[in-house]
């Protein structure tokens, strides 16, 4: 699989081409994503700081992981690949919304992405890889909401979009697509 490529895509996630990653961040074009959040036994969600050195959002607090499924790839397969290369583990996962998002950096680079929401539980060791991440922690949803009212520039624009999403789903008010 070619993972410096992403999977093109419409508003209905179907797949119109591929492209090099780097190229659809700089073009702003629409392609498949996913987002893996995690909770503990507590219910606490485990966020992820970014590394330093990634090609946008870097240092800033995130869910437990997100990229992109390669195209042949499955999504599902992906998140769980990305899991375990980004912060050390696997989890079962479900996927429990889309939706589509939009976000222009500094650095001129562009995410439109259609992004696949999954969702999962987790108790065990994290051992994250310092090329992904800088540092994690297990927060409750409260602290978490009232950090992005009062600092929502330390989080991804992806989080601060899907956070409430997630929020619903895990006080059941979202079904699961």
């Amino acid at each position: 699989m070619d993972f410096t490529q992403v999977i093109l895509v419409d508003e209905s996630d179907n797949a119109t081409g591929t492209c090099e990653k780097m190229r659809a961040h700089a073009d702003g074009l629409l392609h498949r994503a996913f987002s893996v959040f995690i909770f503990n036994g507590k219910g606490e969600m485990l966020l992820q700081q970014r590394a330093m050195d990634k090609y946008h959002s870097g240092g800033l607090w995130t869910n437990a992981c997100c990229s992109h499924p390669a195209p042949g790839e499955e999504t599902a397969a992906a998140a769980l690949r990305r899991l375990k290369e980004e912060m050390g583990f696997t989890a079962p996962v479900e996927k429990i919304f889309d939706f589509v998002y939009r976000a222009d950096f500094d650095n001129g680079l562009t995410e439109y992405e259609f992004d696949h929401v999954l969702a999962g539980y987790y108790d065990g060791d994290i051992h994250f890889n310092n090329a992904e991440v800088m540092d994690y922690r297990y927060m409750d949803m409260g602290s978490i909401h009232n950090l992005l009212k009062s600092n929502p520039e330390q989080f991804t624009a992806w989080f601060r979009i899907a956070f409430k999403m997630v929020a619903d789903w895990k006080a059941g008010i979202v079904q699961s697509n």
